[in-house]
């Protein structure tokens, strides 16, 4: 009798599991979050070549990279925000393994996001949602497909206006709704983070950061092939790397979808 991870190889070689990778390459054009100039700035991702099969290294090719850990497509651990700083295992090192392959919704929002760029998905959008595929599951992922990651241009990406950026993002108040009311696991989006492009002036700043990392959930930003997934029966690989004392970092993403 096949066991569950014979049966999962079994179905990766017949190719009735595909599995698709959620991730932006890392290059020095990669999108990265601009803070005012009176914070800390995270570094743009740079790649430095140690030897290339010459005299400094005949016989291998290997480079030196350096990047902020919230660079690309990346994971957000608890700690990463304030209202997360006291929780127990809250760092990348620290996470429990478990918790790093769980299952995904994916709401699609792209139609609305063709028509407005600060487009915010709303407790009544997740109510509908549900209403069509069922409720979401405690311990998923949820994931708002808006294909921002089809603007591989990085100035459209980031949307800057004098204003700050101009990308979706969840309404304030559903944060609370998906971390308290439905126990998920986490929230990803599309964009360079996990809050709208303007949470920075809502009335509760960075609500998906606040509350999220608040409740101790997790995040996922700048994910790509969204629209690749189902709406559920998905299922995430998200490690992050093992940092000690992480606040998160880039992260390769995959999706196990069946065929």
């Amino acid at each position: 009798m096949s066991t569950v991870l014979q049966q999962l190889a079994s179905a990766l070689g017949q190719g009735t599991v595909e599995v698709i990778d959620l991730s932006q390459t890392l290059q020095h054009r990669t999108p990265i979050i601009s803070l005012p100039p009176q914070y800390g700035q995270s570094a743009p991702f740079r790649l430095e070549e140690i030897s290339n099969y010459d005299e400094r290294g005949p016989g291998w090719y290997w480079n030196n990279f350096s990047c902020g850990e919230h660079t690309g497509t990346h994971f957000d651990a608890p700690v990463h925000w304030v209202t997360g700083k006291d929780f127990p295992d809250n760092t990348t090192d620290a996470i429990a393994v478990r918790n790093f392959i769980a299952p995904a919704c994916v709401i699609d929002v792209s139609e609305q996001v063709k028509a407005n760029d600060d487009y915010l998905l709303t407790i009544a959008d997740v109510q509908a949602w549900e209403s069509t595929y069922g409720r979401i599951p405690a311990g998923a992922w949820v994931l708002m497909r808006t294909d921002w990651s089809l603007r591989t241009d990085p100035a459209a990406f980031m949307n800057a206006r004098e204003d700050g950026s101009h990308t979706p993002g969840p309404h304030p108040d559903l944060p609370a709704f998906l971390a308290q009311e439905r126990d998920v696991i986490g929230w990803g989006s599309e964009g360079v983070g996990t809050d709208a492009g303007q949470a920075h002036a809502f009335s509760r700043p960075f609500p998906c950061h606040s509350t999220m990392h608040g409740n101790n959930k997790f995040g996922l930003a700048s994910l790509v092939n969204l629209d690749r997934l189902p709406a559920t029966g998905a299922m995430l690989i998200t490690p992050p790397l093992k940092i000690v004392g992480g606040s998160g970092s880039p992260c390769r993403v995959l999706a196990l979808v069946e065929r």
